[in-house]
């Protein structure tokens, strides 16, 4: 999936299924099954084109109907595994 950075107005609840982007001077990414994941614990590494790229891999167990969503985010495009 394509993913999308935003800039919100330090609204973590506005991120929409695969956006990312940065509040205040924390990252944040809504995978593409709408789980909302702080990337405090992560290394982001910002791209010219504006996108990201995260490591190690992403996994949010919360907020969502089952189980967990785990994956990549690689200059801009979500990967699940």
């Amino acid at each position: 999936m394509q993913g999308k950075r935003i800039y919100p107005d330090d609204v973590v609840n506005s991120f929409m299924p695969g956006e990312y982007g940065k509040v205040g001077n924390r990252w944040f990414a809504c995978t593409p099954d709408g789980r909302l994941g702080d990337l405090s614990n992560h290394e982001v590494t910002e791209h010219e084109d504006g996108t990201i790229t995260v490591s190690p891999s992403i996994l949010v167990s919360a907020g969502g109907k089952h189980g967990e969503w785990h994956g990549y985010l690689e200059h801009g495009v979500w990967r699940e595994v």
